[in-house]
């Protein structure tokens, strides 16, 4: 069976970068349909050397594309699909198109922006074994080691180097900008999260380096977004006022339960 207009359609997914949505979408579509026509959707051992790695080009070009049309799910499932894939030894491709690194920093990194700590050391783990079989370290590989100072950064609360990391200079490639972007909002939503809890208000210029924004008119619309309140450049945490409201109720509360208890043992005391 011919692998010929898998071949074509490869190319065209491969120049579409500049195309519409729609026809990515489609041109990918056809690919997984020609790949299912070759039999070629899951590696076999009768799987021919050249129909393996032009299964594999297709599926690494539809996960970094999918990347690029934000479709996290989409992607998510180009990477499960391509598993099997990874699990042949490279001496068995005849090509040298093997995007397998960027694959799986581009798979960690997503998974580091949906905090699943669990499943990001669970993929490191077995790299990281393969690794040393091989003599290697994962270091030496921009996209591996990208991710994982990420979130070792993380995990010490460097959130500053993290969010240098994230500047366009500093991402592997165009594709892990878009998920550094997303990474970069997760954080700064725990950052907010937590100055909710330990501040009553901060100035709005604080704010604008806390929360790694751009300008302090960034600062008021994301202020605004979670319901804070922006007045005389400040920022107030309605949770905070309304804890501080409460406290204040309940001291008030108790002063007045604590003067009718001495009045009520004052009237015993004349009983008696």
């Amino acid at each position: 069976m011919s692998s010929q207009k898998l071949s074509d359609i490869l190319s065209q997914l491969q120049s579409s970068s500049n195309s519409s949505p729609q026809k990515i979408t489609s041109l990918l579509t056809s690919a997984k349909r020609e790949l299912l026509t070759l039999n070629a959707l899951i590696p076999t051992p009768t799987t021919q050397p050249a129909i393996l790695a032009l299964a594999r080009q297709t599926l690494e070009t539809g996960a970094l594309l999918s990347i690029r049309l934000q479709q996290p799910d989409a992607f998510t499932r180009y990477y499960q699909q391509l598993l099997p894939f990874y699990e042949i030894p490279d001496s068995t491709y005849n090509d040298q198109n093997r995007q397998r690194s960027k694959v799986t920093g581009l798979y960690l990194l997503l998974l580091l922006t949906k905090g699943d700590y669990a499943g990001f050391h669970t993929v490191l783990e077995g790299l990281e074994v393969e690794s040393a079989r091989q003599g290697k370290g994962l270091e030496g590989d921009e996209f591996l080691s990208y991710p994982v100072k990420l979130e070792r950064w993380l995990m010490e609360g460097s959130y500053d180097r993290v969010w240098g990391a994230t500047k366009r200079e500093g991402v592997p490639s165009e594709e892990y900008g878009v998920f550094s972007e997303v990474l970069i909002g997760t954080i700064r939503d725990e950052i907010a999260s937590c100055s909710e809890k330990a501040y009553p208000s901060l100035p709005i210029a604080n704010a604008k380096n806390l929360l790694f924004l751009e300008s302090e008119g960034s600062v008021v619309d994301f202020a605004q977004g979670r319901g804070w309140v922006v007045r005389d450049g400040r920022i107030y945490f309605p949770q905070q006022q309304e804890d501080m409201r409460t406290e204040r109720e309940i001291l008030v509360t108790s002063g007045q339960v604590i003067e009718n208890t001495i009045g009520y043992a004052r009237e015993l005391e004349t009983i008696v």
